[in-house]
């Protein structure tokens, strides 16, 4: 009987057949790779599904209605309707009292996002670098504010800025200062910095709260390696503190210039009403006195219009200017 057997490959040799052989378990894999991917995908976008939902009712669709109204005049309460066109936006111009509602947002941005920035640093690094007893006594006082509604702040304002019984003028009655008394909220040109302490005090402990938590996570050899060179505390807050902790700042910055428009427009209308003559008046309680108290609400939404872009035009500038390399540690 004859034997047939298989022939042995010479070694060296390779085996074309066994390896172009497909494996059954990868092949199942690589078909479903793609069906996995389109599974995470569609869980991913039924995840956002309801968020962007709301986000387009509740911001997009109002956003573009402003808009659209802009180009109308309209009471907002009869059925009538006439397209004006720019005519609108052409009244902005000649109108002085939108013009100084403009002014007093503005001199507001400054003022107040510079003193509660500077200060916000300032006691955040005194609060991480030097040790103080009751450290954490002092963040929560200077916290509170920033928990307190806004409504109930410009209650406390108002009380301190009383003329007869005011805190602030009876402490200077105390002290024989009664020249230094005023009418805070009653003279104009002391209305809108009077205001501005308010915006301060209400958002300076949540600020300062934010730079500790960053300053805190710089490691403290640096520190030690730049007190063994002769460097000043000042110096280490320049050199070492406000680099690192840039990123964080710029982010703040942003944020806080974008609400404290929201913020002077509660603050003045709880506190002043935007008096007295309209001296306190700022862009978006003047928008809400054309739109729903004069029923100009086709002028009232032009003043919208104008402030989304005066606030879009701010954070890209902000953002620019404040744009340099992340430094890290």
């Amino acid at each position: 009987m004859t034997t047939l057997s298989t022939p042995t490959p010479p070694p060296g040799s390779t085996n074309h057949a066994s390896k172009s052989a497909p494996v059954g378990g990868s092949s199942r894999r690589g078909t479903r790779g793609p069906a996995r991917r389109r599974g995470n995908t569609r869980f991913v976008l039924a995840c956002l599904l309801p968020a962007l939902v709301l986000f387009a009712v509740f911001m997009v669709v109002p956003t573009m209605n402003v808009f659209r109204m802009s180009f109308y005049t309209w009471s907002g309460f009869s059925p009538d309707k006439r397209f004006v066109g720019l005519d609108n936006f052409s009244r902005l111009l000649d109108d002085e009292q939108f013009v100084r509602a403009f002014q007093n947002t503005v001199a507001l941005l400054v003022v107040v996002t510079v003193v509660t920035m500077g200060m916000g640093l300032f006691l955040a690094a005194i609060m991480t670098r030097q040790r103080l007893r009751g450290r954490n006594l002092y963040r929560f006082i200077l916290y509170i504010p920033n928990v307190l509604s806004v409504v109930v702040i410009a209650a406390v304002f108002s009380a301190v800025y009383d003329q007869e019984n005011g805190l602030l003028n009876s402490t200077l009655r105390l002290l024989s200062l009664d020249g230094l008394q005023q009418v805070w909220l009653g003279d104009q040109k002391l209305v809108v910095y009077s205001v501005a302490i308010a915006m301060v005090w209400q958002s300076l402990g949540y600020y300062m709260v934010l730079y500790m938590a960053s300053m805190s996570s710089i490691p403290e050899e640096l520190y030690e390696a730049s007190a063994l060179d002769g460097a000043s505390a000042a110096r280490q807050f320049f050199a070492i503190t406000l680099p690192l902790i840039w990123q964080n700042l710029r982010t703040t910055l942003t944020f806080f210039i974008m609400s404290a428009v929201n913020l002077s427009f509660v603050l003045v209308r709880a506190m002043t009403g935007g008096g007295p003559d309209g001296s306190s008046e700022v862009l978006l309680s003047y928008m809400y006195k054309q739109a729903y108290t004069n029923s100009s609400y086709g002028y009232g939404m032009a003043i919208g219009v104008v402030i989304f872009a005066f606030s879009f035009l701010v954070s890209l500038l902000v953002s620019r200017a404040t744009r340099r390399e992340p430094l890290q540690f």
